[in-house]
C-alpha cells in the first residue's frame, strides 16, 4: 500500500467535473475500476494480503461445506448432474477442500459440474492452481452465465463487497450520502442537497425515528434475487456466509481493511478492501418475496457445530503432531468462537432453497432469538 493511489487522482478529477459521488459509486470505483480497482488487480487474501477468510483459516470449513452440498444433493433425489457454484471463490481454497471431502461419495463426485464466478484474473490463476486435477471446471464473470440445472451455490464473503447506498437523516428528510472534496482538495463525506423523495416509507418503523445525523445503508436486491430465483426454479440450495447484522437498522459500517487492520475508507482508494456489513434481514425479505425457501440466518459458530466441526477437529488433532494439533484447535476457536478475532458470532449463515425444502443441514428448526441484534454504529 503506497501513500498515494493512482485511482485517487481519477476520483478527484471526476468529482471536479461531475460533482460529488454517491457512496455506492465511490465504493464501486475502489473495488471494480477496470485498471486500478482493488478486486481486479491483486490477490488480497492470506497473511501477506489484507485479510483472511474462513477457508484460509482451516480446511475444516470447506470440507464441511462440501458435505453440506452432499446433503442437498440427496435431498433433491441425487440428480445425475449437479452444478456446484461458488461466487467470489478467492484462491479456490474452499472449493478444493469441498471437493476433497466429496471424493468419498463417487456417485456425487462424478455428477459434479463446477462453476466459479470470478472477475479477478490474478485470483483465477490461483484458483486454477488450487484445483489442478479437478474435472469439469468453468469460470464465469457472472452467475447469469452459469447454465441451468440443479445447483448448490456458495457465496462466502461476497455480499459485503457489493456497493452500498447510504442515506443521512437531516431535519428535512433523508439525503444520499456522498464523497466530495473539501477546500483543501481532500476527500470527505457529504450529502446531497435535496432529500430522497418518500424515503421514509421504505424504512423499518424503528429506523424512521433515528436521530439527526444517523446513517442508513442498503444494497440493491439484484444479486440475492439471482440466487433465490435460481434455486427456487431449478432445484438446489445456496449458502450465504458473511459478517453482518440480522435486523435492519441505522448505523454506518462502511470501512476499509488493509494489512489486517482498519483503515480510512477515503484514503488511498483502490489499495484497500472497502466493505460494509451485510443486512441479512434485507436478504431474507428479498428471497421470501420471490417465493424461495429461507433458512436462518444463524451464527456461523452454531452452523459449523451442527455440521460436526468439533468432531472433525478432534479427528484431525488425533493424527497430527503437537504443533499441528494446536493449529487445529486455534482454527476451531476462530471459526466458531466469539470475542476478538472470533468469527463464530459476527459471521452469519443464510440458507436459500427451493420452497419444498423445509429443512437444511446446519439450521435449527427455529431461528435463534437474536432478531433484535442491530448493526454497530
Amino acid at each position: 500500500m503506497t501513500d498515494t493511489s493512482p485511482l485517487l487522482a481519477e476520483i478527484k478529477k471526476l468529482i471536479k467535473s461531475s460533482g460529488p459521488l454517491p457512496v455506492w459509486r465511490y465504493m464501486e470505483l475502489c473495488l471494480m475500476h477496470p485498471e486500478h480497482g482493488y478486486y481486479l488487480s491483486k490477490d488480497p487474501l492470506g497473511r501477506e494480503g489484507d485479510f483472511i477468510t474462513a477457508p484460509e483459516v482451516s480446511q475444516m470449513f470447506g470440507e464441511l461445506l462440501g458435505l453440506w452440498a452432499a446433503s442437498v444433493w440427496k435431498a433433491i433425489d441425487s440428480p445425475p448432474l449437479l452444478r456446484l457454484i461458488e461466487i467470489g471463490p478467492g484462491r479456490g481454497t474452499l472449493m478444493a477442500d469441498a471437493l476433497r471431502a466429496l471424493r468419498v461419495l463417487p456417485p456425487l463426485y462424478q455428477a459434479l459440474s463446477i462453476h466459479l464466478v470470478e472477475v479477478n484474473p490474478v485470483l483465477r490463476e490461483k484458483q486454477k492452481a488450487a484445483l489442478t486435477g479437478s474435472r469439469n471446471i468453468t469460470w464465469h464473470d457472472s452467475i447469469d452465465d452459469v447454465p441451468d440445472g440443479p445447483s448448490v451455490i456458495f457465496a462466502n464473503e461476497y455480499f459485503d463487497v457489493l456497493p452500498i447506498h447510504q442515506a443521512v437523516r437531516a431535519e428535512n428528510g433523508w439525503h444520499e450520502r456522498t464523497v466530495e472534496l473539501d477546500d483543501s482538495g481532500k476527500l470527505v463525506f457529504g450529502m446531497a442537497s435535496d432529500p430522497i423523495p418518500r424515503f421514509e416509507i421504505l424504512l423499518p418503523s424503528w429506523v424512521r425515528e433515528a436521530p439527526i445525523g444517523a446513517v442508513f445503508e442498503w444494497r440493491p436486491d439484484a444479486e440475492i434475487m439471482k440466487i433465490a430465483s435460481r434455486v427456487r426454479d431449478q432445484e438446489g440450495a445456496a449458502l450465504i456466509i458473511d459478517y453482518g447484522h440480522i435486523r435492519s437498522d441505522a448505523g454506518d459500517t462502511f470501512q476499509a481493511i488493509a494489512r489486517h487492520s482498519f483503515a480510512d475508507p477515503l484514503k488511498n482508494p483502490g489499495q484497500a478492501d472497502v466493505t460494509a456489513h451485510v443486512d441479512f434481514q434485507a436478504l431474507v425479505r428479498a428471497a421470501e418475496d420471490l417465493g424461495a425457501g429461507v433458512h436462518g440466518p444463524v451464527p456461523q459458530g452454531d452452523f459449523l457445530k451442527r455440521l460436526g466441526i468439533e468432531t472433525r477437529a478432534v479427528n484431525l488433532m488425533a493424527k497430527a503432531t503437537r504443533e499441528a494439533a494446536e493449529d487445529v484447535a486455534s482454527a476451531l476457536k476462530r471459526l466458531v468462537g466469539g470475542g476478538r478475532g472470533g468469527m463464530g458470532q459476527m459471521f452469519k449463515v443464510l440458507g436459500i432453497s427451493e420452497p419444498s425444502m423445509t429443512t437444511l443441514a446446519g439450521f435449527a428448526d427455529e431461528t435463534p432469538d437474536d432478531k433484535t441484534e442491530a448493526k454497530p454504529s
